[in-house]
């Protein structure tokens, strides 16, 4: 198991349609490779972490780094990981719109008390954590 963690500017803000448009096709193509993962959304910054087996990740971080719907791409942390962070979720998502996209399969509360709840300690845990945190999302 590999995973990657990046944070990357919006070249606009999204609405909440792109952002839905982004979280189905995210989460058809991390099914189909077999990535799971979450990406997290606020004023115009995204913070996302895949994981999976190393090549998958890699494809996937490089057809993410040619998407010009954002810049400024900054790989936070990589590297081999015991198990999955996110385990069932082929693609997580969290929003600053919360009320809008919670109707969408995949939405995640960040305000919840089970929000990464996990016993883990990691830097996916702390950075998604601290991205919420310092966003204020919800």
């Amino acid at each position: 198991m590999f995973n990657i963690i990046y944070l990357s500017t919006a070249n606009h803000l999204f609405t909440d349609f792109e952002l839905a448009e982004i979280l189905s096709v995210s989460r058809d193509n991390n099914v189909a490779n077999e990535l799971t993962g979450m990406l997290m959304y606020a004023g115009g910054t995204f913070m996302q972490v895949l994981e999976g087996e190393r090549e998958a990740v890699m494809a996937t971080y490089h057809k993410i780094l040619l998407d010009d719907r954002h810049r400024n791409v900054i790989e936070l942390a990589a590297g081999p990981l015991q198990t999955r962070n996110f385990p069932d979720w082929s693609m997580g998502f969290a929003s600053v719109n919360a009320d809008v996209l919670e109707e969408f399969e995949g939405y995640v509360d960040p305000q919840s008390q089970s929000f990464l709840n996990s016993e883990k300690v990691n830097a996916a845990i702390i950075m998604l954590k601290g991205f919420a945190e310092n966003n204020k999302m919800n």
